[in-house]
């Protein structure tokens, strides 16, 4: 048997822990949603709960980092699962005997997003304990296999157990799977031993360590705001999606065309789970986005479900192997000992692109771009007469300005000398290095 088999197998059961996990949170947050609209029939409310299932784990994901470079890693994945529970079981004993009020529901939802935080850093840092560098494309395709779980599997089960009995069969089963996850990382932290951390490093000092990580390395600080820019293309498609199908279709069309564009995601972090990516990671991640771009454009430029399905399928398709090559990258110039800490602020970093899309949008495209593209909007004898006209065509102008934009900065990043420098793990600060 292979010397590096055992390692993986740990890996796989760490991850599938973390795969029932997921699913679990899935259940949660769809029930929620449903729960949520139809009890206030809002959908600023059922945003809302998301902003705050959203924000609180992103901004703690800096000084979670931190704290997976300080103490034992497996124990603070163990504490943000078993934690991160206490807002479901609060719900749950809500509506055990009646209904939920608005504001119970957030409280709930922030308290596991807040725990859920410990979680992320700590994991991904436990990822490179485990594995050896030839290792890391494949874990990286079962990783983002987990994370799309809620996205694909979640959502279908949730709509077969509504049917059974209501939301608190959700919240029963998402509270489940803490106990399965927990045992997981149990098993997998017998085998391994905490790395000694420095006793003098105070917290603040490890955080602006874990900054001088990340920006003292040019390299490394590019492929992390590359992070930003794909969150803020799916923060696009995410929050625009909707409003250009509908305009035109229903909502059963807007359901089947994300569930098929997500099964493009499924296919591709399949295929990096089983085939192992060795070299060439700055061709892969430049040629990903740029597709990705082209994508984006196809998305929007057509009233047509066809097309759109089709163009959503292949720009998520995309993302596995750019979200592999940026992780390969980030891992190979980064020393295992600030490993915690950088995660935290990559993951912060790279997610401001979803706050910005989240924001600003919507906005975008109901203030300016859809009353440009209307029939007697500004650009409807120009633009217009190439996209269309009307309600919806705003909100596919914008996508596709995003897909554009998403293949100009591809084919820029491939020319930064500091990029391809990371792929040979000599980028512009040793990290192991800083003084």
């Amino acid at each position: 048997m292979n010397h590096t088999s055992k390692p993986f197998g740990k890996f796989l059961l760490l991850w599938s822990g973390e795969l029932i996990s997921a699913i679990g949170g899935g259940l949660t947050s769809f029930g929620l949603g449903v729960y949520v609209y139809q009890q206030s029939g809002m959908a600023s409310h059922v945003s809302f709960v998301m902003l705050l299932a959203f924000l609180p784990s992103l901004l703690l994901s800096a000084p979670a980092g931190v704290l997976a470079d300080h103490y034992d890693r497996r124990i603070l994945m163990i504490l943000g699962d078993s934690l991160s529970a206490i807002g479901p079981l609060f719900i749950l004993f809500v509506l055990w005997d009646g209904q939920a009020a608005f504001w119970q529901i957030c409280v709930g939802v922030t308290i596991s997003s807040v725990f859920s935080s410990l979680l992320e850093p700590a994991y991904r840092a436990t990822v490179t304990d485990l594995l050896t560098e030839e290792q890391y494309t494949k874990a990286s395709g079962f990783v983002q296999l987990a994370g799309s779980a809620k996205y694909l599997i979640s959502p279908v089960l949730a709509g077969i157990l509504l049917k059974v009995w209501d939301i608190r069969l959700l919240l029963i089963l998402d509270i489940c799977t803490f106990f399965v996850t927990v045992t997981a990382t149990l098993a997998v932290r017998k085998g391994l031993t905490a790395k000694p951390q420095a006793e003098n490093a105070s917290f603040a000092a490890s955080f602006r360590e874990g900054w001088r990580v990340i920006a003292q390395n040019k390299g490394v600080l590019t492929l992390v705001m590359v992070g930003a820019v794909i969150t803020l293309c799916l923060g696009f498609i995410q929050t625009l999606a909707s409003p250009m199908i509908l305009s035109f279709s229903d909502s059963g069309a807007l359901g089947s065309v994300q569930s098929l564009a997500a099964i493009g995601l499924l296919v591709t972090s399949l295929l990096l789970g089983f085939f192992s990516i060795k070299k060439d990671y700055v061709k892969i991640l430049c040629g990903s986005l740029f597709f990705a771009g082209v994508f984006m454009v196809l998305f929007g430029f057509r009233e047509n479900l066809i097309l759109i399905t089709l163009a959503g399928f292949l720009f998520f398709s995309m993302l596995p192997f750019a979200n592999m090559s940026i992780d390969y990258l980030l891992r190979t110039n980064i020393n295992n000992e600030f490993q915690g800490r950088a995660w935290g602020l990559v993951g912060l970093i790279s997610q401001l692109g979803y706050v910005f899309a989240y924001g600003f949008s919507g906005l975008l495209a109901d203030h300016l771009f859809t009353p440009l593209l209307l029939e007697n909007g500004k650009l409807s004898k120009s633009v217009g007469s190439v996209l269309g006209t009307g309600k919806g065509r705003g909100s596919g102008f914008l996508i596709i300005i995003a897909g554009i934009l998403l293949c100009i900065a591809s084919v820029l990043l491939y020319q930064f000398r500091s990029i391809q420098r990371l792929e040979k793990g000599d980028g512009d600060v040793q990290t192991n290095h800083l003084e």
